[in-house]
């Protein structure tokens, strides 16, 4: 069985133990991922949002729409650039 044949019989209770185990860090058991484990649920993830969800609940998705009860002054989505300038005299 291929990644995408787990992806297709994942059901959404694997699916809810997989995004818990990535949001904590460990199983349900309490073992600690590994570094691996995480990347993999990770996809498994976002493999099984993208096949079964619209856009709008998946895994990270950002709304991109101006939402008037954030208290936004602007009526677009323009931000302003933020410009990093080093401190001449902070010590090395």
């Amino acid at each position: 069985m291929n990644f995408k044949d787990m992806i297709d019989n994942m059901t959404p209770e694997i699916y809810g133990r997989l995004k818990q185990a990535v949001e904590l860090g460990k199983w349900p058991n309490g073992v600690k991922l590994t570094p691996e484990q995480v990347e993999l649920c990770m996809q498994a993830v976002i493999t099984y949002d993208y096949s079964n969800k619209p856009e709008e609940q998946r895994v990270g998705y950002i709304d991109r729409e101006v939402h008037s009860s954030c208290g936004s002054k602007k009526e677009t989505l323009e931000h302003d650039t933020v410009k990093w300038v080093s401190n001449p005299d902070a010590k090395k």
